[in-house]
């Protein structure tokens, strides 16, 4: 037929085929195709059935008008994930963990700083409750979300309080025993007069790192030790530990800092100094970032599986959308002893 402009009119396209063409063609009734494509055939059809409507909807290039199920059920299948900065690599590896199983499920992870991760963070839809499913909040205080989450949509919170009333659950990385194998490396090696720097930030995950390096290094005879604060980045971290490497007094023999970014200033520090690392100034950090390995020497760190994380929080806010509990349990850290730490000086 000709276009009303007169010019030829295109070629018709293809019909989509729906899920009565996918029923059709596999000899079931729409209501199974809906059961396996939407995943909860399993104790209602077969695992021969439910291969068969698979494989038919792949053969003819089905695909689920995902916005009309979604508006039809009262889902978004969207989750937000709130961390305190995105120029840290560690976050970055908490979203991919995220993202990738989010995937697996049909869902999607929209990633959103709130900086300092100590609230109010603003809520970055016009309404969230109308546009998610639920939140994750990795490192974050759980009362900065209330703009974000308002009481209605579920919360996960990685790395905080596990005694927070407000979540629905919690997924932390044992930092307690990051410090403990820390201090029995150096304490194994020899050290015993011992520097903390420590963030400044108030975090719960920072408050149980200094309590258990504080319990398993005041347990140990003779040991010695001492906190400076500092900001999260290279140059604070610097300044502090040269004013507390130069206070009078013994110098300390190691250097234990609260994430990466505090060693590679305590690292500068003592190049400023002319200490050497190790051989003056053992120097220990924790998150293992690839910053870790580019240091010279490469720092001994504690490894944190972020991308694992980020699939625990992520599978449990699945588990709490389906009404399933959550996995209990911390996830195991790892000491990754490298070049920076080595016995102290003899006096």
């Amino acid at each position: 037929m000709a276009h009303p402009t007169g010019r030829p009119s295109p070629p018709a396209a293809a019909a989509r085929p729906t899920s009565k063409d996918v029923a059709r063609a596999a000899g079931v009734s729409q209501a199974t195709v809906s059961l396996v494509l939407g995943d909860k055939w399993r104790g209602r059809v077969s695992e021969r059935t439910a291969a068969l409507v698979r494989d038919t909807a792949r053969d003819l290039g089905y695909r689920p008008n995902l916005a009309a199920r979604n508006l039809r059920l009262g889902h978004t299948r969207t989750a937000l994930l709130v961390v305190p900065a995105l120029t840290n690599e560690y976050f970055a590896r908490v979203y991919t963990g995220a993202a990738a199983l989010a995937a697996r499920h049909g869902f999607g992870v929209v990633l959103y700083p709130s900086p300092e991760g100590i609230g109010p963070a603003r809520d970055p839809f016009a309404s969230a409750r109308a546009a998610l499913d639920g939140v994750i909040a990795s490192s974050m205080a759980a009362e900065a979300l209330r703009a974000i989450r308002g009481t209605d949509l579920p919360l996960v919170m990685l790395d905080s309080d596990p005694a927070g009333t407000d979540a629905a659950a919690h997924v932390n990385l044992d930092v307690a025993d990051g410090m403990r194998q820390i201090a029995a490396h150096l304490l194994g090696l020899g050290h015993r007069r011992i520097l903390h720097l420590a963030s400044a930030v108030p975090s719960w995950t920072f408050d149980v790192r200094a309590r258990a390096l504080r319990t398993a290094l005041t347990a140990a005879p003779g040991v010695e030790l001492t906190t400076a604060p500092s900001a999260l980045d290279v140059d604070s971290a610097r300044r502090a530990a040269e004013t507390a490497l130069t206070a009078p007094g013994p110098r300390p023999t190691a250097l234990v800092c609260d994430d990466d970014i505090l060693a590679a200033g305590a690292c500068k520090a003592a190049r400023r100094l002319g200490l050497r690392v190790p051989g003056d100034l053992s120097v220990t950090g924790f998150d293992d970032l690839a910053l870790a390995t580019a240091l010279e020497p490469e720092l001994t760190t504690v490894r944190l599986p972020a991308e694992q994380i980020g699939e625990q929080g992520m599978s449990a806010l699945l588990a709490v959308l389906d009404g399933r509990r959550p996995a209990p349990g911390d996830l195991p850290v790892e000491l990754v002893a490298r070049g920076s730490t080595a016995p102290p000086p003899a006096t």
